[in-house]
């Protein structure tokens, strides 16, 4: 069930710093009382493959996303000791060394569970006569922006050997944006500096007829 247009989880969670600090994160709590723009993402697992390329790309955007008053924050089911170790990795060594933004570890799986992106079923057994769970029960690779409100206005979830793409996370920021300052809507392509338009049949016709 897509969650764009309503409020993320009042959930808050364990996380930890880039200095192994203990933390307690609500991501609802963080958009509304810092009025800041929320960008989580979620992946499988520490110390794998995909995920270290992600986390570096997020880190190399970060002040793109601090221009866009944007708080960005990465998320497993991993432990915070786990997240620590691969924090103290070296990028070399498939680590996520340098990485400064906040890691939340859902070791109880109630977030991800409240967002259904956990790669599991429960299946009825035959031969058990009882349910067992079926799957890695990690996440997907998730994604969520949520505004200063606390609104989710993206989401979106990819199968876990499919890395993101970082600039496009950028680029909703800049629509969404646009349409909360300008109350323009924004077409298909569109970056910061092109031409947006009005919501209505007239302006659409223009835009077609433009481009």
């Amino acid at each position: 069930m897509s969650l764009v247009g309503k409020k993320f989880p009042n959930i808050t969670v364990d996380a930890i710093s880039e200095m192994g600090d203990n933390l307690r994160i609500n991501v609802l709590e963080e958009a509304t009382k810092n009025n800041k723009k929320v960008l989580l993402f979620w992946y499988p697992k520490d110390f794998t493959f995909v995920c270290p390329t992600e986390l570096h790309a997020f880190q190399a955007a970060l002040g793109e996303f601090e221009k866009r008053n944007t708080i960005v924050i990465g998320a497993s089911c991993d432990t915070n000791e786990v997240h620590f170790a691969w924090l103290n990795t070296p990028k070399n060594n498939g680590g996520i060394e340098g990485v400064t933004y906040p890691l939340i570890a859902d070791t109880t799986r109630n977030l991800s569970a409240a967002l259904e992106i956990l790669d599991a079923e429960w299946v009825y057994d035959e031969n058990l006569g009882e349910e067992i769970l079926e799957g890695s029960n990690v996440t997907f690779r998730a994604t969520y922006l949520i505004d200063e409100d606390g609104k989710i206005f993206h989401e979106s979830v990819n199968d876990m050997p499919l890395g993101r793409n970082v600039n496009e996370y950028l680029r909703l920021i800049d629509a969404y944006t646009h349409v909360q300052t300008k109350g323009e809507v924004c077409p298909a392509n569109w970056e910061e500096g092109k031409e947006a338009m009005n919501a209505d049949r007239l302006s659409t016709a223009a835009y077609l007829s433009q481009n």
